[in-house]
């Protein structure tokens, strides 16, 4: 006799966020669900960050909205866009945790695990959000996210405006890779800062705090006697495909189940459409379709990989100029939210370097 009846095994985003949808509509009365994570507390550790082009269950969750971005390239050019009707949002991950952690602990059929073994999985249905994918710093082969971050308190200093972010910095370092800085002002005196590089593994490219430092100092003037580091963060995020098979009783999600978009790294809204997709299908969860990010993204992430691997010295002008004066930014919204229609692929096709990706098609 089965135990659960239904088993999470990763206590993050994901599992959390299927967790929450479940007990919220009912689908949890008469069921048992474990969650197994090895954590002893949840505390901020993620800044979730998306164009809000979905409703989902965690706006009360937003630290901040903002609805003007800029993008700057390696000779200080700065292009500014407005996305009032996708505003660009930002998670505080500790007000997501206890909001579910306060909801799922109310209910008797919800049991917290910190492992399991796994003469107890037998008959339960398995959503999985571990990845069985190598870890950064033993994949020496393919491409990932990487950063580094930090959010600060400005002693004395104010920031003119919060309500604009730097998207993309360029005016960094690049050493043969792609690298800018991001920003989010959540206040006039509160900012997070990002160093982030589209790389393969290199040592050399981890003196994340030095890079920090020296953009605070070219940008605002700002020596580390003039702030105080209120919080860090640092994590690394796969730009490469994974697709990990379901099997009976057994369905990935979140990263595991390819819900992280290959060329940008956005997963959380992706984690909350297919958290509503099992959850309307969860009675027949072995019969339904598999969900997926569509396939067409797929197509354009592997060509724009290509070029990244053969061209890295490009990017920083391509996206200043994907994100240029006479940019459609609706529509590229919606093309890097997997949400374009073919008006906008055709847009977002026509913003590119052509020859660049052709030869990319090709090779």
């Amino acid at each position: 006799m089965r135990e659960f009846d239904y088993i999470i095994i990763g206590g993050g985003c994901a599992g959390l966020s299927l967790a929450y949808e479940l007990d919220l509509h009912k689908k949890l009365k008469n069921k048992k669900l474990a969650i197994i994570d090895p954590r002893k507390n949840y505390k901020r550790d993620k800044t979730w960050s998306y164009w809000n082009v979905i409703n989902h269950n965690f706006d009360d969750c937003v630290k901040k909205s903002w609805s003007t971005f800029l993008v700057s390239d390696t000779a200080r050019n700065v292009n500014r866009s407005h996305c009032v009707s996708y505003p660009y949002q930002s998670i505080d991950s500790e007000k997501f945790y206890q909001k579910i952690l306060g909801r799922l602990k109310k209910n008797k059929n919800i049991f917290f695990k910190k492992k399991l073994n796994k003469s107890k999985y037998k008959g339960s249905i398995i959503f999985n959000s571990v990845p069985s994918i190598k870890k950064f710093n033993k994949d020496k082969t393919n491409y990932w996210q990487h950063f580094y971050g930090i959010e600060i308190e400005l002693k004395r200093k104010r920031l003119a405006k919060s309500d604009t972010f730097h998207l993309m910095n360029f005016d960094c370092e690049q050493r043969d890779a792609v690298h800018f800085i991001y920003t989010l002002p959540f206040k006039n005196n509160r900012i997070l800062i990002e160093t982030t590089w589209f790389s393969k593994y290199d040592k050399k490219l981890f003196d994340y705090q030095k890079q920090i430092n020296q953009w605070l100092w070219d940008w605002m003037r700002l020596k580390k006697t003039d702030y105080k580091i209120k919080y860090k963060e640092q994590g690394a995020i796969p730009l490469f495909p994974i697709y990990q098979k379901n099997k009976k009783n057994f369905i990935n999600i979140g990263t595991a189940g390819g819900m992280t978009r290959v060329s940008t790294g956005y997963t959380f809204l992706n984690i909350q459409e297919h958290s509503k997709y099992i959850r309307m299908n969860i009675e027949n969860i072995n019969e339904a379709k598999r969900f997926q990010i569509k396939k067409k993204y797929y197509f354009f992430d592997k060509i724009f990989m290509r070029v990244l691997d053969k061209s890295p010295k490009i990017m920083p002008k391509l996206f200043f100029n994907f994100f240029g004066i006479f940019s459609n930014t609706n529509s590229i919204i919606r093309f890097l939210s997997n949400k374009s229609n073919l008006l906008d692929d055709i847009i977002v096709i026509f913003k590119m370097p052509k020859w660049v990706f052709i030869k990319s098609l090709f090779n």
